[in-house]
């Protein structure tokens, strides 16, 4: 009689092993093993360009593996496209949502795999579909023929989940799923997530924010130049541990904060008012210190960035730079005052994409660049290139069009722009949203850098204004900390007396200090 320790134990969802992509001379996946179990959510982790995407793609169809074996259920899974994919159960969800917004809810659940009545569509049996889709993702309110363009992000993503969900999906992949929402909306999500576990679909969670799959993942798997390196239960392995598999090396300080000294009043906002936000915001900012500002999403934190830098109209109140009393003004002369911005949306706003990193680096400051007002590209690109090693920059050299870098990459061009324009203000409207781990580190270890001046060189300190919706970085990297709640901003206080808890409170309006 054979013993039940002897019985085979059942084969994963999802296996991978010694999978291998290359696009050229690039080895995108080196070979890579991935295990995923039923009801099981896995974070998978790594830098942007350690293969993630890549090995996505493999996994919904969209790229064929050069070699390496998957199955699922235990049979070879080699899917033909993403259709095919999906038709097997294996759903992506990707972080640029892929919808057709002049299609309706339940269009877009049913796309590919209309219902027909003979010649025609079968409206009944869609809708049908998509009203049982619609309530599974928590969506029981939404009409399914409401078109996609007149939906939140939230609600778009849920729509895209919910087509996951009509094919009776097995495997549900999430990149960066939780980047354009709200706190409300991220709790929403979470708690669909567990719904979706406990009903046995495996969740693959792709996420650079740490302390999500510490709330959502069961288990991680680390990936760094296109190879598997790390993997255990969520909970077992400390966080640095993670962050050094992730970056290849130990990070001991994610948040340097070296002895800095607040200096003169450089930047002043005595209550200062835009068309709807802020409605009021009074800062003393200093040269030598960093202050946050937190806030909850729609608070007007990032208004308040926009009309300080003229890109918004000011309606009343005062703006002082260096004690001077300054008057609305555009962006030009915000420039030439030394104040600096970054915005939160670098790929519409922030960056030029289609021009290259040296012409993004110096567009604000193209003096002595070429004679008679012209620019030569080999000078712009000899002032490029020492901010492309300092930061460092991970790129083929300042010819290199922006748009083909990792969003990690993409923001400290968008940083050293005005550190080559020698701003003494910078304005960092969430400067680290969507970047990994070891991007992240470079740009907190120049944010200190630049609060704390260099007299060797002559370099004074610099006055740096960072709003973020993630309060480990503001209460790791700020001198003070200022709240904005429905438009309002409140005092600056030292980072000493806030932890999440009372920001969060602060935020809520329930902050009951003076």
């Amino acid at each position: 009689m054979s013993r039940a320790a002897d019985a085979p134990s059942p084969a994963p969802l999802l296996a991978v092993r010694g999978v291998k992509k290359s696009f050229g001379a690039t080895q995108a996946l080196k070979g890579v093993d991935l295990t995923l179990e039923r009801g099981q959510v896995l974070a998978l982790i790594g830098e942007n360009g350690a293969g993630k995407s890549t090995l996505m793609k493999v996994l919904s169809g969209a790229h064929a593996a050069d070699s390496g074996e998957m199955s699922l259920e235990g049979t070879p899974y080699r899917p033909a496209g993403p259709l095919h994919a999906r038709g097997l159960g294996v759903c992506m969800i990707y972080q640029e949502l892929a919808l057709a917004p002049h299609l309706s809810a339940m269009e877009n659940i049913l796309l590919g795999i209309e219902p027909t009545f003979g010649p025609l569509m079968n409206w009944r049996e869609t809708r049908a579909i998509a009203r049982r889709a619609l309530d599974e993702v928590g969506l029981p309110g939404l009409d399914p023929a409401t078109l996609v363009a007149d939906l939140s992000i939230a609600e778009q993503q849920l729509v895209e989940i919910a087509r996951a969900v009509a094919v009776g999906c097995k495997v549900l992949v999430l990149d960066e799923p939780t980047s354009s929402l709200t706190q409300k909306d991220v709790q929403a999500l979470f708690a669909l997530v567990r719904r979706l576990k406990a009903k046995g679909v495996a969740i693959v969670y792709i996420s650079h924010a740490l302390e999500e799959v510490e709330a959502l993942c069961d288990r991680f798997t680390v990936m760094r130049d296109g190879e598997t390196v790390g993997h255990g239960r969520v909970g077992e392995v400390p966080v640095d541990r993670i962050i050094a598999l992730m970056v290849g090396r130990d990070v001991e300080d994610l948040y340097p904060r070296s002895p800095r000294s607040a200096g003169e009043p450089i930047l002043e906002l005595r209550a200062l008012a835009g068309q709807k936000f802020p409605r009021s915001a009074g800062l003393l900012l200093r040269r030598g210190e960093v202050v946050g500002v937190a806030g909850l999403i729609g608070s007007g934190r990032t208004e308040t960035l926009r009309a300080l830098f003229g890109l918004d109209p000011v309606v009343s109140g005062e703006i002082r730079i260096r004690g001077i009393v300054t008057s609305p003004a555009g962006p030009g002369t915000r420039w030439g005052q030394g104040l600096g911005l970054v915005s939160e949306d670098r790929k519409t706003e922030g960056l030029a994409q289609n021009l290259s990193i040296a012409e993004n680096l110096t567009l604000s400051r193209l003096d002595g660049l070429g004679p008679w007002g012209l620019v030569r590209p080999s000078r712009q690109n000899a002032a490029a290139a020492p901010w492309i090693k300092s930061f460092p920059i991970k790129c083929q050299g300042g010819e290199q069009a922006v748009e083909a870098l990792s969003g990690g990459n993409q923001q400290k061009v968008a940083i050293a722009r005005l550190l080559h324009h020698d701003c003494d203000v910078l304005l960092l409207d969430e400067p680290t949203r969507g970047i990994d781990v070891g991007s992240k580190a470079q740009i907190y270890a120049w944010i200190d850098r630049l609060a704390l001046g260099d007299p060797a060189t002559g370099k004074a300190p610099k006055a740096v204004l960072v709003v973020s919706s993630y309060l480990p970085e503001l209460l790791g990297i700020c001198d003070r900390i200022a709240v904005m709640t429905r438009g309002v901003l409140g005092e600056a206080r030292p980072v000493a007396d806030w932890n999440e808890h009372s920001l969060m409170l602060a935020a809520t309006g329930q902050d009951q200090r003076a």
